[in-house]
This record gives C-alpha cells, structure tokens and sequence, in this order.
C-alpha cells in the first residue's frame, strides 16, 4: 500500500461500521423474537431502519455535495447514531422500538455515502483497489456475527443492546481517526448536464431500478434467515458461522474483483449477480436442512453482496460528475432503502401465512426480473 493512503484508518472505519450490521441483520430479527412480537411486526420494525435509506442519504448526501464537509457529517451522524440508540434501555414496547429504529437509523444511514466519496477520494486513480479496503468492512461483519452468535449462546439476548452499543462506540472513535480527503473535481462534461438529467442517460434508471430490486429480494434473507435456519435445527453458534462464511466468500470476491472488472463488462457482473441470486434464494427457501446445498447457498454470497456492491460502486462513480459523487452515492443506498424496506415488508406478512419457501421463491423471482432489466436494458460497456 502506498504510504500515501491511509489504508489502516480507512479500513478501520468499514471493520466497525459492517460490524454494526453483522449485529443487527443476523440478530436483529432474533431479539425481536426474543420480545415476543409476532413475525408481521418484527418485519415493520426491521423495514423502518430501511426506508430511512430513502430519506436519510440524500439529504446528507445534497449537504455534504453543497458544504464539502463529508467528514464532519461521517463524525455527527456517527456520534447521533450512539446516542439515539441508548433511548432503547428506557423501553422495549413496540412504538418505542419504532422510534428508536427511525431515529438511530436516520443518522446511521447518512455515514456510508459519504465515507464513500472520502474514500475515492484518497484512492485518487486507484479506484480498483477500493475493494482491499471495503474487504475489512467484511472482516468486521465476520467477527461480529460469529462472536455474537457464541456469546448468546451463554448469554440471555437481553444483553444484546449493550453489545451494538459498543460496536457503535467503535464506529465513533474510528470516524476521528480518519484524515480528511476531498475529491477532485476535474472538469466533465457530465457536470453541466445537472443530476437529473444525467439519470436520464441510456441504464441509469434502469441501474437504480435493479438496485431496488435486488434489495427487495434480500428481504427474507436479513429479516428471517436467523429464525429460519433455527427453526430447522441449526445452534445459534452455528447459524453465526454459517451468515459468517458468506461474507468470507465475499471478501475472498472482493481480492479480485479488481481483476473481474478489468476482464468484464459491469453489465456481465452485475447480470451473473442476479442470476446467481435467484438460484441462492431457491436454495435457502427449500433445503436448508441440507448441510452441503446450505454451505454452497452461504458461498454464493460472493455474487449476491460482493460482486453486487463492487459493481455498483464503479458504475456510480463512472456515470456521474465528481461535484455530483455524493447525491449519486445517496441515491444508491435510497434505492437499496427502499427495495430493503419493501423486502422486509412482504417477508414480515409473507412467512406466517405463505411459509419459508414461498417467501424465498418470490425473492428469487424478483432477482430474475431484475437479471432481465439488467440484460436488455444497460448499455454493454465495458469500464
């Protein structure tokens, strides 16, 4: 790494904040459980945080593009994100966890966009090696839900609040460890078309569409996966190594994934993505009692988030200006808020009354259209 880059710092911020979410999308559902709200509530509680993706990112996403002050917004949502999700120690009742959900959620969501841009920024022409850094963000969400998993095995899940405080914590101190960076902002003719209009370029729409989509097909798997997975007899130690080698697959995507997007067109990644989510879905929904076809599920991980979330990343950053990096940003995780709030939504009604395998095989179509927007709609460019 280039003495240059502050690789460590960077990386450090990703390990917490992923941490953060190996916290909640394996456990989340479970300590709703735990409490003993029915399926169709735990499913309008987790979609809450989610539809804060809508509103959240671009507002902070105009403000950091229009004051250039992404770090200090990184710094106080992070501290914000701490401090109102403390509020859950004073009830457990369903509107309080509501609001909690909202109000740390709103804070919490305005942080990645904008960490995003930063780290762009420090990487300047070495765009292609944002995925050694993001690999670390996967790291953190390995050590979270492994250890997790084990410690509520010993442990009643009524401890479970006071361990996201700490990760949340981490998150914080990391936020004040990282050196400022602004990006550059070269001329482009992209600029003077407004940001609008630049979404109404040939894909655009139809890119942020199938972001949605593939959100929503994510539903069950971080509303229910945890439930589902002990409700065929797996440990909760086990179903934490089990969410755990996903993201080990992930990370082992993202060492190459700077080679993949050299040889392939992001139109050829992001389409394997979907098609192999369909089948993942399929896989989960109707044989997860079966070890080795849940082992290979997990794997298939590398092509849901990994390839998904590179992809993505290099398509926003290749379609838009640099003055418009930050609005570009936010509009992706909206997207992903929407497309997740909506996923959690119909899997909360869905799994009582369809059953497990039902809800995996609308999730699995859903990827499929998304495959067919994909295919026929975004430009075969290569990056």
């Amino acid at each position: 790494m280039s003495a240059a880059l502050p690789y460590w710092r960077l990386s450090g911020f990703y390990f917490f904040y992923f941490a953060l979410l190996g916290g909640t999308a394996p456990f989340l559902a479970l300590y709703f459980d735990h409490l003993g709200f029915s399926p169709a509530r735990i499913g309008e509680l987790i979609a809450i945080p989610m539809l804060m993706r809508c509103l959240a990112p671009n507002l902070w996403g105009w403000l950091g593009d229009h004051t250039g002050q992404r770090l200090l917004i990184v710094r106080f949502g992070a501290l914000c994100t701490l401090v109102c999700f403390a509020g859950i120690f004073f009830s457990q009742s369903y509107a309080w966890l509501a609001l909690i959900m909202a109000t740390h959620a709103f804070f919490w969501h305005a942080v990645l966009p904008q960490f995003e841009v930063i780290t762009l920024a420090h990487l300047l022409e070495q765009a292609a090696r944002y995925s050694q850094i993001r690999l670390w963000g996967s790291i953190g969400f390995i050590v979270a839900v492994v250890g997790l998993g084990l410690l509520f095995e010993w442990l009643s899940l009524d401890a479970y609040p006071a361990a996201l405080l700490v990760i949340m914590a981490g998150i914080v101190i990391s936020s004040f460890w990282v050196p400022n960076a602004q990006p550059v902002l070269r001329p482009s003719p992209l600029e003077s078309e407004g940001f609008v209009r630049q979404l109404r370029r040939p894909g655009i729409l139809a890119f942020y569409v199938c972001v949605g989509l593939m959100q929503l097909s994510n539903g069950p798997y971080y509303t229910f996966l945890t439930l589902h997975l002990e409700g065929v007899g797996y440990s909760r130690g086990a179903i934490g190594l089990f969410w755990a080698l996903g993201v080990v697959a992930e990370i082992l995507l993202f060492l190459v994934m700077a080679r993949l997007l050299q040889r392939y067109s992001l139109r050829a990644v992001l389409l394997a993505s979907f098609l192999i989510t369909a089948v993942r879905w399929l896989l989960l929904g109707s044989l997860p009692e079966y070890l080795p076809v849940l082992l290979l599920a997990q794997c298939m991980h590398a092509a849901t988030f990994g390839a998904f979330h590179a992809a993505c990343i290099h398509f926003v950053q290749r379609s838009f200006a640099d003055r418009q990096q930050g609005q570009a940003q936010a509009l992706y995780v909206s997207l992903a808020g929407i497309g997740g709030a909506l996923g959690a939504l119909y899997a909360g009604y869905s799994w009582k009354g369809l059953g497990p395998a039902w809800t995996f095989a609308i999730a699995s179509l859903v990827a499929l259209l998304a495959a067919f927007i994909i295919a026929t709609r975004l430009p075969p460019e290569r990056p």
